[in-house]
């Protein structure tokens, strides 16, 4: 049972406060200490969920609950759903820590809800799935991250193509069920989720600028963090069934 979603998390609303005439060996300083905050986070996060979701399928349990049906199963599933939705909206009033608490706190809820993978595909290919994608999320946030082009325009496009997967998906699951059409959708998801890659990675950088210097600097990275987390989530879970090989 998979749970590939994508509900995006947004680090704008914020009154620009860009630091004029600070140094710019000051502004690099500051800016590489804040993406090397979004990077742990996000690295940290995925780190967490495998190492859950590898105990809870070991142990037996997941085999159990997600195989046993009733509700308990779907409370998993859409509790990450729910934590992405409260983090996102309610970022600003919330304390820095809170965002903490409630984002180790949604990787532990994946690791339990992706637990189903070791249950339907074999380990070799698991890993293989995971060195792939990360290999790939490396190149294409180095170039969200280094290059001059403004990606802001791929924005609405991706965030629509993913919006339009996941109808495409709920219909061939409840219709269609193509497995030609299935391996299609894991095609596309992972380019799409390639793409968001690098433009919330140029998103998050071109974030440091307005709060720098402000509260709002550590609630932007745990959110930055976020987003990157389900990009390269998303983009594994995609490729693992485009390619993976099942029990």
């Amino acid at each position: 049972m998979q749970n590939q979603f994508d509900p995006r998390t947004t680090t704008g609303g914020y009154d620009p406060r860009v630091s004029v005439g600070v140094p710019s060996a000051a502004r690099d300083a500051g800016l590489r200490s804040y993406m090397l905050k979004v990077y742990n986070y996000m690295a940290s996060g995925v780190l967490l969920t495998g190492i859950v979701a590898l105990l809870f399928a070991n142990s037996g349990m997941a085999a159990q609950v997600f195989q046993g049906g009733g509700l308990l199963p779907w409370v998993i599933i859409l509790s990450p759903l729910a934590i992405v939705i409260a983090m996102s909206f309610g970022q600003q009033r919330m304390q820095t820590s809170t965002l903490q608490i409630l984002f180790w706190s949604f990787a532990t809820l994946m690791g339990l809800s992706m637990s189903t993978i070791f249950l339907l595909y074999t380990g070799t290919s698991i890993a293989q799935t995971f060195f792939a994608v990360s290999a790939a999320f490396l190149g294409l946030s180095l170039y969200g991250y280094t290059t001059k082009k403004d990606l802001s325009g791929w924005g609405t496009f991706l965030i629509m193509g993913v919006f339009g997967l996941l109808a495409a998906m709920f219909l061939n699951a409840l219709i269609f069920k193509s497995g030609t059409m299935a391996m299609a959708i894991s095609a596309i998801g992972v380019l799409l989720f390639a793409g968001l890659t690098a433009y919330d990675t140029q998103k998050i950088k071109s974030m440091y600028a307005y709060v720098a210097g402000t509260d709002m600097l550590g609630k932007t990275a745990i959110m930055g963090a976020l987003n990157l987390y389900l990009d390269f989530i998303n983009m594994f879970q995609f490729l693992l069934s485009f390619m993976g090989d099942r029990r």
